[in-house]
């Protein structure tokens, strides 16, 4: 103190600038850190240090957009991958309809990974005009969009989503009748129609439905009933099937009958 005051100690130049710069610092940093802003902060920092997200590789998607994962992840343009936080981001890119799993990995110094499982469609599964897309479990994934899944097997009615499994693997034994199915309605969440792609209608019974399907494709090679007059073949009986014929096809059967039965009753005059 005592060189201080004879002068003997010469301050540096601009000394008192640098301190009040300091304190100045100081002030400010204490108040960011005060104000809950010294993430932020440090994402800016370091964003602008060469660590800002410039490339985002997605693998694994096919029926979820990439856009729709870039909005879940919410870059801005300066998000550093420091301070980036992966779990969050993951678990938001989980909410996505077709997403199973999903990893998010930050590579430095600039690469984020997003490694996607996605749930797999089962079938199409209709309730009142109302379509969407089921798993083998028959939860709903998402709607139907146009015709990206017109492929998968059509499944109609209250309870039919939960059931479509089981009854889709009887199905699956029958190729040749499968392959013609345009969809299968639950009756009364009891039993099963088909109904296939000529119109025709196959009203299965509530059990034995293996046996009934073989029965059908038998008459079908011996007789070719699918591609006769018809609107519907009814197996609901063990003991009987019943043929529906057309409006068209049950009109000239009854012509014909008519005119049978007036022949035999002219014969019986003369």
């Amino acid at each position: 103190m005592g060189r201080l005051t004879s002068g003997e100690v010469e301050f540096p130049r601009f000394s008192a600038t640098i301190a009040s710069a300091l304190l100045i610092g100081s002030a400010s940093l204490y108040g960011v850190v005060l104000g809950g802003h010294g993430a932020s902060v440090a994402q800016a920092v370091s964003a602008r240090s060469g660590f800002a997200i410039e490339d985002i590789k997605v693998t694994g998607n096919r029926q979820t957009s990439e856009l729709d994962i870039f909005d879940r992840i919410g870059l801005d343009g300066w998000t550093a991958l420091i301070g980036f936080d992966a779990g969050e981001a993951r678990d938001r890119i989980a909410g996505l309809p077709w997403i199973e799993q999903v990893a998010v990995r930050k590579v430095y110094p600039s690469t984020l990974e997003v490694d996607i499982v996605e749930r797999q469609a089962f079938a199409v599964w209709q309730q009142g005009r109302q379509l969407a897309v089921i798993d083998a479990a028959g939860q709903s994934i998402a709607p139907t969009a146009g015709r990206r899944h017109a492929n998968l097997p059509l499944v109609i009615g209250q309870g039919a989503a939960e059931a479509g499994k089981e009854f889709l693997a009887v199905m699956e034994k029958h190729p040749e009748l499968a392959a013609r199915a345009m969809g299968y309605i639950l009756i009364a969440e009891r039993r099963w129609d088909v109904r296939l792609d000529n119109g025709v209608t196959i009203q299965l019974p509530e059990d034995g439905v293996d046996r009934a399907l073989r029965d059908i494709v038998e008459l079908d090679r011996q007789h070719g009933i699918f591609s006769r007059d018809i609107v519907s073949v009814d197996m609901r009986f063990p003991d009987r099937l019943i043929l529906r014929l057309t409006p068209e096809a049950k009109e000239t059967r009854d012509a014909a009958l008519k005119n049978r039965a007036g022949a035999s009753g002219t014969g019986r005059r003369t």
